[in-house]
């Protein structure tokens, strides 16, 4: 290419971009949650995606794509067109969990997408039905070393960030449990409070009503203090497992070469939204906190989440069941 076709493209796609500033958007933004209903990152979506229509000017509908921990619906994410009207909501288990041990992975966590905007970060708990015999943490790993191999937990899914922090804890605390993952965090949470698997390790907006009605009790949370809704139960770094005492967080990207334009929208109406005290609230009383960072500082702490998760997959050598 010589150096006029070069300033010919340069000029062409800077007028895109003027355009695409001034149109988009122009039609219903889809934004995906890559796990069933019910679950955390279906809860913050729901949150989001009325202020950010009205920020934006735009409907935003949010769909479910459950399937393969999180990875059905990423994967579709990313294999969309880049124009801003197919968008995603990325978590730990997409980003970094499920890719860090699952080397079947269809895409690159880091490379094949354009994270927009982290939305909130979100501590993780475990919990057990009220039938378990255990309702602190001591006399939960007393009884689980006592009877390795009795007890199963539940997850939103194989390789997904409860799965992947609950094998972390189990190396750390000498503890054996039997994994049984589900199509996410909403029929985890169903089974786990009927009674049919005692343990969930989830994370807190899900977990929460259950916890306050009496139906789950929770034995430690992974938060950097203790949290206001629980403050009876104790962090992991209290209880000496520093290292699984890691939040999870839940933004919006888009597929890789998202227009800067699109980028700039969403994030600004993501970030107006927030300026509400109620949308503030909404999220504040699931037990998460707002983030809303930019878009290069989201794409830093996705890498750096995924560098954390290899690193432990490869230290405790983890497997997909």
């Amino acid at each position: 290419m010589n150096r006029r076709d070069l300033i010919g493209v340069v000029l062409a796609s800077t007028a895109l971009g003027c355009a695409l500033a001034d149109t988009y958007p122009n039609k219903v933004v889809r934004l995906q949650v890559p796990f069933a209903p019910g679950g955390t990152t279906d809860i913050v979506a729901r949150v989001i995606a009325d202020p950010l229509a009205k920020a934006i000017g735009q409907s935003v509908v949010v769909e479910n794509k459950a399937g393969g921990g999180g990875v059905v619906g990423a994967n579709e994410t990313a294999k969309a067109l880049p124009d801003g009207y197919n968008l995603g909501v990325a978590t730990v288990s997409t980003t970094a969990a499920n890719p860090a041990i699952n080397t079947k992975i269809p895409y690159n966590p880091v490379t094949d997408f354009t994270p927009i905007i982290n939305i909130a970060a979100t501590p993780n708990v475990i919990a057990v039905h009220p039938s378990f015999p255990a309702r602190d943490y001591k006399s939960f790993v007393a009884e689980l070393k006592k009877n390795p191999g009795k007890y199963s937990y539940s997850s939103s899914g194989t390789g997904g960030i409860g799965h992947l922090q609950t094998e972390l804890w189990k190396s750390l605390a000498g503890v054996f449990i039997t994994h049984i993952p589900y199509r996410g965090a909403g029929p985890a949470l169903n089974d786990t409070v009927a009674g049919q698997v005692p343990i969930i390790f989830d994370n807190m907006p899900s977990a929460l009503p259950f916890i306050q009605t009496g139906k789950l009790i929770p034995i430690v949370v992974a938060a950097p203090q203790r949290l206001p809704q629980l403050p009876n139960v104790p962090t992991f770094k209290e209880v000496g497992l520093e290292p699984v005492n890691r939040m999870a967080y839940y933004g919006i990207y888009g597929p890789k070469g998202l227009p800067k334009e699109v980028v700039e929208k969403i994030n600004g109406g993501v970030k107006k939204a927030l300026q509400d005290p109620a949308v503030v609230k909404r999220i504040q009383d699931t037990g998460s906190l707002v983030v809303a960072n930019s878009p290069e500082e989201f794409a830093a702490q996705i890498k750096a989440e995924f560098e954390v998760y290899k690193k432990v997959v490869d230290q405790q050598k983890l497997k997909l069941d």
